[in-house]
């Protein structure tokens, strides 16, 4: 397994390629005629998430301005418009902001994502800053998608060997507990003739979105430090033209692909702080579209975009750059997001590709567990409650009976996809759910633990769904009610809370079932930390399946158990 001093013999070598480009490309000082530019176009998605196959309901449409959607994704379908958009721009370089692999469905998760990074090398990427999911099985595996070789139990499943990512992990604010970087900070990618720095940078809350055990030994730093001081590395290095991979976003208020209705955020925060020098930031960890400019500290305007996610959308920007100076020329940059539709002819060696993934798993895919009269999607109604949200509690309840949990809770961001009724290819309505489907809705493999809690720690526990940056409404089973005001001030927002239809006692104690990423404290509900008398209990996602077996026909629940007052 590589070594920190295998980071840093890899940096030394990347250093020495920076400074072999800058030599190459440098413009004697004699020479005083102008010298023209030279256009470099970027590409970049972010938050693939191991989606060969086109994703389905609403994770495989895209919003247009007009509240329209389009059909989008599909890794055959992504490769083609690479491909058309390289084309148009013969200096073209393809970048990745972070999550290409974990929460995958299970075609790439099957195989440990093996299947998609081999897609990530097939289309040519050229660089990828890590994020949060990158980290879910834990460093070593990640030094293992980046170098290769076979999984340390389970084998070379997928193929014979396994060779890792053609293309660097970048990390700028990654380090080991002693401070020494884990991942290289930076790369350099020559392009028309000049050098462009690629900085990475992840979300420094990461240790709040991954259970500890995965990143244990590691630190995460403040995201604008780190990318100032690589930065500079690069102007003292003379690499001009710079852009950022960052694994960190905003929400949004609607829109389309190329508008900018974001609740500004981390993301805005930062890009607001990050160096002039860096001309162009690629987001990405919110899932949201968007196409804004930021001033930076200078006052000089530069991108700040995302694409969505699972493949939906390719983030463009497109760049003039003086070969004299090699830097660019700010006010020629123009940057947009296009739409990854199914109307092209899919990539025949990507295609391939994901063909032999999907027949490598479909006898453990294909296998029915449940079926559903209707869709049970992923989204919230207007109290954030949803209807698989509903459904997913209610079997982790279930799935607890022997711990005597009364409660069952679980996170959103845990509910990948919907469940749709129309889930053949055909698209008829069949109502069949497979076991590939339920994986894609859960596919973390996190463990049901039940805890004591009083009822003063299950009343904090909802208080913490809102911060002054983010609201997560956690799912609930049918046993829990309560009642919120989204008016009332952060930390009392809640009343009415309920468990068996009895108003709870403060002082009372509760069995609460939840997955061991929140019994740890993760998405900042640090309440359930203080949970006690810890039973565990089966997988999320086996218990998803058992109650899907064990009640045939389930219908959306109604949207009753959250209760929104002004």
């Amino acid at each position: 397994m590589a070594s920190s001093s295998r980071v840093v013999r890899r940096s030394v070598a990347v250093t020495a390629a920076v400074l072999a480009a800058a030599v190459a490309t440098a413009t004697p000082a004699s020479a005083q005629r102008p010298v023209p530019t030279t256009d470099v176009r970027l590409i970049a998605f972010n938050d693939f998430h191991g989606n060969l196959e086109p994703p389905s309901g609403s994770s495989g449409r895209i919003t247009l301005s007009n509240g329209t959607t389009v059909d989008a994704g599909g890794a055959a379908y992504l490769a083609t418009h690479v491909k058309q958009l390289e084309a148009q721009v013969r200096n073209s370089v393809l970048l990745s902001a972070g999550d290409n692999v974990g929460a995958s469905p299970l075609t790439s998760a099957l195989f440990h994502d093996e299947p998609t990074i081999d897609f990530l090398n097939e289309i040519g990427v050229r660089a990828s800053v890590v994020g949060n999911h990158e980290f879910d099985e834990g460093y070593r595996e990640l030094q293992r998608m980046q170098f290769g070789g076979c999984h340390p139990t389970d084998g070379c499943q997928y193929e014979n060997s396994f060779r890792g990512a053609k293309f660097p992990f970048l990390g700028s604010n990654v380090y080991f507990d002693n401070g020494v970087p884990a991942l290289l900070p930076f790369t350099v990618q020559v392009s028309g003739g000049v050098p462009i720095g690629v900085i990475g940078a992840t979300l420094e809350d990461l240790p709040t979105v991954v259970t500890p055990t995965a990143i244990e030994g590691l630190k995460f730093g403040d995201e604008v430090e780190a990318i100032n001081r690589t930065s500079g590395w690069l102007d003292r290095l003379g690499i001009k033209a710079q852009v950022v991979l960052l694994h960190q976003g905003d929400n949004t208020g609607g829109g389309g692909p190329d508008d900018c209705k974001v609740t500004p955020g981390p993301a805005t925060q930062i890009a607001k702080g990050v160096s002039a020098s860096v001309d162009a930031i690629f987001t990405g960890h919110s899932h949201q579209q968007y196409n804004c400019v930021i001033n930076d500290p200078k006052g000089n305007p530069r991108p700040v975009i995302q694409g969505s996610s699972f493949g939906r959308l390719l983030s463009v920007v497109d760049l003039k750059i003086d070969t004299r100076t090699r830097d660019v020329v700010r006010s020629a940059t123009k940057a947009h997001n296009e739409i990854v539709t199914r109307d092209v002819t899919p990539d025949p060696a990507v295609q391939k590709l994901v063909d032999k993934a999907k027949t490598e798993s479909a006898p453990i895919a294909n296998r029915q567990v449940g079926t559903i009269t209707a869709d049970l999607k992923a989204a919230g109604a207007a109290s954030g409650e949803s209807a698989l949200g509903d459904v997913i509690a209610d079997a982790q309840l279930e799935a607890t009976a022997g711990n005597n949990a009364q409660i069952a809770i679980t996170n959103p961001g845990g509910i990948r996809a919907d469940l749709t009724y129309a889930s053949s290819p055909a698209g008829e309505g069949d109502g069949v759910v497979t076991y590939g489907e339920a994986f894609t809705v859960q596919p973390f493999s996190n463990i049901m633990q039940t805890i004591t809690l009083t009822g003063a720690n299950l009343k904090n526990v909802l208080e913490q769904q809102w911060t002054a940056t983010t609201t997560r409404i956690l799912q609930i089973s049918s046993t829990l009610h309560y009642t919120y005001s989204a008016s009332a001030p952060i930390g009392s927002r809640v009343s009415n809370i309920t468990v068996g239809g009895t108003p709870v006692d403060p002082n009372a104690t509760y069995r609460v079932s939840v997955n061991n990423f929140l019994a740890a404290g993760g998405d900042g509900f640090t309440e359930f930390t203080k949970g006690t008398d810890l039973t565990g209990g089966p997988v999320d996602l086996d218990a998803l399946t058992a109650y899907l077996g064990a009640h045939p026909g389930i219908a959306p629940p109604p949207a009753d158990r959250i209760t929104v007052v002004p």
